[in-house]
């Protein structure tokens, strides 16, 4: 079924001149370039990247076969190896010369086994003597050494993302040794050894560039081992041992996933998650490093979901043959001619695509049955907002009783991240980047809305609900407020008002100056949630603005005045604010008690009753005097 599908390729692939006998096709994995070379670049050379900008095409003498070609960060230098001693460069910059200039190994009877750029005018040549570190000068058009390091060398591996290259030395091949670079400086990490399976007699070249890859995941740098079983081993199926790569401290394995199968595979990082490919059932696995099995040891993984084909793919037809109504070409799947890159690329060379591979999460809903592990894994993918949003919505459909405690893990899971957000962010001014990983993906203001969808008719499951959420870990501050609105709008809409007295009355529903408000709203519903609301503010005490406001709201100015004194405000209170509420109410005995108050306090704080120009209350003194005359504005207050 399509919907079981949680693997695709990207709609819009990158296209290339297919391989052919006059077509040689290179990929560039630092800059995500492919490279189609005509007849060795005499009849032309196109470049095809991510976007725009990447692409390019030009055309360059035939020197003899192209074995390696890449560009400089931004495709300012050309880099191309023709021979096993040398590599030309090819200035791309704007007013510089264009003229080609040469390098050759500085390690006598090295082979060169390839190069990589590790900034825009630095490069690495691997030999299998060793690597050579240059800069490049594109004016003076010539390279310096920077740095060498003489070891035996097998093949190589390259980690674009964090300037890491891998070599592999020793006879059996199984000892690694990267080396880092940055900013001009060329770092020798500590070497480790890869576990093999069967160590063979004689000695030989063991382990195969293929069965190794580097990539990041969660921010860390990993070099993965596709590890096949042996046949004397009790366990024959294969698996892949993770080794944690820092730059400093030894590289350590960290974890192994198990693949409960055997045959040829391949690998891929998508959004945090290792994805291998099973060539002979044409299907892929899935692994989560963050999530560890119950039943497990330690960092032992088993597949998240089960084991699915990437979604069928069809490769429209082009072409002055192609008929308009033709449909398009389906695409083999797991092609023996496809080629896999880190992180997340799949490359047919033979097609003339490539495509980035992505994961679908809708479908992982319905395959990954216990919710709590379900939301574990999708609150640590991108885009997943709402398909987390539909979970929500799903297991609140369900109405049962049993259900109530996957409603609380779920929710709790969800604040859980909000907390975790918060420190981070309080403490992003102490890191050098943020983990974006723990970034919220779903924000507050979306859960009401699926809680609010509740079927209302299901009041007890839905108020049930509720209370788990409100009395358990839950709410911790996130949440709070949206669920007891949830919570005291579904007792009024049912008319349980004694119920919600006394969940107010014991602290079920906790204080706060927005729940207060929210009973305040529900005045005309309900006549007693005026005073239910200013008895929660009084228990603040740090809310005695808000129920000066509420109470003069509501024209009850001798209560404002009243409370104002009792919490000893009445000496720093606005006289203007208090009169303009007395003279709106139209009752004139009002304004004249609330304008005695002030001039009595006037008198005791400044032993006068007038007011001060700066209280602006000259239009409330005439007036006054409108009302009462002269003689009673100077007449003594004995309010």
């Amino acid at each position: 079924m399509a919907e079981e599908h949680y693997l695709e390729l990207s709609e819009n692939p990158v296209q290339f001149e297919h391989a052919s006998s006059v077509n040689n096709v290179f990929f560039d994995e630092a800059n995500k370039q492919v490279f189609a070379v005509r007849s060795g670049g005499a009849t032309g050379v196109v470049v095809k990247g991510p976007d725009d900008k990447s692409s390019v095409a030009f055309r360059m003498d035939d020197k003899g076969e192209v074995k390696c070609i890449k560009f400089s960060i931004g495709n300012k230098i050309l880099a191309v190896q023709r021979t096993s001693k040398s590599v030309d460069f090819i200035n791309f910059i704007p007013d510089y010369p264009h003229t080609e200039f040469s390098q050759e190994c500085k390690t006598k009877n090295a082979n060169i086994l390839g190069f990589c750029w590790t900034n825009w005018n630095e490069i690495v040549f691997i030999t299998d003597q060793g690597i050579e570190f240059y800069q490049v000068f594109p004016d003076k058009r010539s390279l310096k050494l920077l740095k060498s390091q003489s070891i035996n060398v097998n093949w190589y591996q390259y980690c674009p993302e964090t300037a890491v290259i891998l070599l592999s030395t020793t006879v059996q091949g199984n000892i690694l040794q990267p080396f880092a670079f940055r900013n001009g400086t060329m770092c020798k990490m500590s070497k480790f050894e890869i576990e093999l399976p069967v160590v063979p007699k004689p000695a030989k070249l063991s382990l195969s560039e293929r069965d190794i890859a580097m990539a990041t995941m969660y921010g860390q740098l990993y070099v993965m081992y596709l590890k096949h079983h042996s046949r004397t081993a009790n366990s024959p199926s294969a698996e892949v041992v993770l080794y944690h790569l820092s730059r400093e401290g030894s590289c350590k394995k960290s974890h192994v996933l198990k693949l409960n199968t055997t045959g040829k595979f391949a690998l891929n990082i998508v959004d945090n998650l290792v994805v291998v490919h099973h060539q002979s059932s044409q299907t892929s696995l899935i692994f989560d490093i963050k999530l560890k099995e119950p039943d497990c040891a330690l960092n032992i993984h088993q597949p998240v979901l089960p084991a699915r084909s990437i979604h069928p793919y069809r490769i429209p037809l082009s072409g002055p043959a192609v008929v308009p109504s033709q449909p398009p070409v389906p695409c083999q799947l797991y092609s023996s001619s496809w080629s896999v890159f880190q992180p997340d690329i799949i490359i047919s060379a033979s097609e003339g695509y490539l495509w980035y591979l992505q994961v679908k999460l809708p479908p992982t809903v319905n395959l990954l049955q216990d919710k709590g592990k379900l939301m574990d894994f999708l609150l640590r993918r991108r885009e997943c907002k709402m398909v987390i949003l539909s979970v929500c919505s799903q297991i609140l459909e369900v109405g049962e009783k049993g259900s109530l405690p996957v409603v609380a893990t779920v929710f709790d899971k969800l604040n859980q991240v909000y907390k975790d957000y918060l420190e981070a962010e309080q403490s992003y001014t102490q890191v050098r980047h943020p983990r974006s990983f723990l970034l919220p993906k779903v924000t507050r203001s979306d859960l009401p809305h699926v809680l609010c969808e509740f079927p209302p008719k299901r009041f007890q499951t839905r108020l049930g609900l509720c209370l788990v959420l409100v009395c358990g870990n839950t709410c911790n501050g996130f949440f709070q407020h949206y669920l007891y609105e949830l919570v005291i709008k579904t007792l009024v809409q049912h008319n349980l008002f004694y119920m919600l007295h006394q969940f107010l009355q014991y602290h079920v529903l906790s204080d706060s100056k927005p729940l207060a408000c929210l009973l305040l709203s529900l005045e005309s519903t309900y006549p007693p949630a005026h005073q239910l609301s200013l008895d929660m503010l009084k228990r603040l005490s740090t809310a005695n603005d808000e129920i000066i406001e509420v109470l003069l709201s509501k024209q009850q100015v001798l209560g404002a005045l009243r409370f104002i004194r009792s919490v000893g405000g009445h000496d720093n209170a606005s006289a203007r604010k208090f009169l303009d509420a007395a003279r709106q109410t139209g009752d004139q005995m009002l304004f004249y008690t609330v304008f005695r108050s002030f001039q009595q306090r006037n008198q005791r704080l400044r032993g006068s009753p007038a007011f001060n120009p700066g209280e602006h209350c000259e239009e409330h003194v005439a007036h006054f005097k409108q009302l009462f005359g002269e003689q009673a504005l100077m007449k003594p207050s004995t309010v």
